[in-house]
């Protein structure tokens, strides 16, 4: 009997925990979109096709964010609810990007293949590199500074 309500604990609990997992990240139609953040949306999206939107909460404070694709790559951003544009997540071609950058991913990749690198600018300043990688069945994330150097923290 003990081990019934044991699994039965168990098994609330990680379903309460899934239920965190997805409450993160809620998607939203533009026309939910408050006045500023659409006039940054509006300035930021010029040219591109918006996937979606969606909104979460990020150190206590309420945020929005925009997936669109520009000229063929996919641009991301993240805008605080008074419409200052936070973040911008940004697709590049690695081959694009100076060879010390390169190196660093590369070599942050440790032989994993490096399916998508995009740049990460925060307030205006590319502040790190972060590349989707897949080895195997694997997939992960790497990131580097904008020299290519590892960063002390993550962005």
């Amino acid at each position: 009997m003990k081990t019934h309500k044991q699994t039965a604990i168990m098994v609330l609990f990680s379903g309460s925990l899934t239920l965190t997992a997805f409450s993160q990240e809620k998607k939203i139609n533009r026309s939910e979109l408050p006045a500023e953040v659409e006039k940054t949306v509006q300035a930021q999206s010029q040219g591109a096709t918006i996937k979606g939107f969606a909104t979460e909460r990020e150190g206590g404070k309420k945020v929005y964010e925009a997936e669109m694709v520009v000229d063929g790559h996919t641009k991301d951003i993240q805008i605080a609810e008074d419409g200052k544009l936070n973040e911008i997540e940004e697709e590049v071609q690695i081959d694009s990007l100076p060879l010390e950058l390169q190196a660093g991913l590369k070599a942050k990749a440790r032989g994993a293949t490096i399916t998508k690198v995009e740049s990460l600018t925060k307030h205006g300043t590319i502040v790190a590199y972060e590349a989707a990688t897949l080895k195997g069945s694997k997939t992960g994330e790497i990131q580097v500074g904008p020299d290519g150097k590892n960063l002390a923290h993550s962005e």
